[in-house]
């Protein structure tokens, strides 16, 4: 249990940040790419209709076998598609299990993403696996979707600092050629305004000047560098949301009109001013603990037909701590 005066030290430099008057914008992201020059002026936000072919892409994660030094994790990505409000497919996606580990795995893991122009020399975790094939699974999504239409991304448009720029740059120009809105929706952005949450800050200033009930957006900054252009927003997407959430947008796409689209997916009454396919999606790439144990029996029972003895498996993959732990 944390002493009462560290306590009390961490509580008043978090008041600090929480109700200070300091302005500055930034980005706790690490490797953010992020220019934050938005203007911060809440912006009303008015409705359309909903797009007429909605695409959602969201990615899952577990961590099967655990030795430190060497992980067997599986990633998935899903998608799911709406078509004038109704849900026509589900896609789970199928399961990538990857060893993750020293220098030769490493390399095995590197060939395994197959991505043109990473860097042989890159670590490779968790992260960058998910996100290959998470954006494999958008890229598909725009070339699948119909004109006019929008894909919805879970995230940001940053895809890994390790996966080269021109592999968004090329899928953000082929939604551009196919007139298809790709967005990003952060649930849990990093973006801060003077140390505190700034979402949280926009939250309070668009119910004190716009009332408690507004729906609003603002630009906040957009990427630099040679990463496809995307410009950065905030957005409150519904009357009833508790919520204001992080939107990508590419360069090119005018925010006075896909925002309004973006807040006719976002009134389902179980997540008001969150996009209900993205919602949907993030049920299906979700990597449950039943799911876990079954892909670890599987791994148990291919090393057991590999010669690996129980006792050697049991010596690798023991959480040594958990068994310390008293209850």
């Amino acid at each position: 249990m944390a002493t009462t005066s560290t306590l009390e030290a961490a509580a008043d430099r978090l008041a600090a940040l929480l109700t200070g008057a300091a302005t500055g914008l930034s980005d706790a992201r690490p490797n953010s790419l992020l220019e934050l020059d938005g203007d911060l002026r809440l912006r009303p936000l008015g409705r359309a209709d909903a797009p007429g072919d909605v695409w959602a892409v969201d990615g899952g994660q577990a961590m099967v076998a655990d030795a430190r030094c060497l992980q067997v994790i599986v990633t998935r990505s899903a998608r799911v598609r709406f078509r004038a409000g109704v849900c026509d497919l589900e896609e789970e996606g199928d399961l990538q299990a990857v060893l993750l580990g020293g220098s030769e795995q490493r390399l095995a893991a590197l060939a395994a993403l197959a991505v043109d122009g990473i860097d042989p020399s890159s670590s490779v975790d968790v992260n960058l696996v998910r996100d290959r094939w998470e954006w494999d699974a958008v890229s598909r999504s725009v070339q699948q979707c119909e004109a006019g239409g929008m894909v919805l991304v879970d995230g940001d448009l940053q895809p890994d600092w390790r996966i080269p720029s021109s592999f968004l740059r090329d899928v953000l120009a082929t939604a551009r050629d196919r007139e298809v809105v790709v967005a990003g929706v952060t649930k849990h952005s990093s973006l801060a305004r003077g140390g505190a949450p700034l979402l949280g800050w926009l939250e309070r200033e668009g119910e004190t000047a716009l009332g408690d009930r507004a729906t609003w957006w603002t630009p906040v900054g957009r990427t630099r560098g040679d990463v496809g252009g995307v410009q950065v927003v905030a957005a409150r997407l519904d009357p009833d949301a508790r919520f204001a959430f992080r939107v990508d947008l590419p360069e090119w796409v005018d925010p006075d009109a896909a925002l309004p689209a973006l807040r006719a997916l976002s009134d389902d009454a179980a997540f008001p001013g969150y996009p209900y396919p993205l919602s949907v999606v993030d049920g299906l790439a979700a990597c449950p603990g039943w799911l876990r144990a079954d892909i670890r029996n599987q791994l148990d029972e291919l090393l057991e037909r590999a010669g690996v003895p129980l006792d050697v498996r049991d010596r690798a993959f023991t959480d040594r701590h958990s068994l310390m732990e008293r209850s």
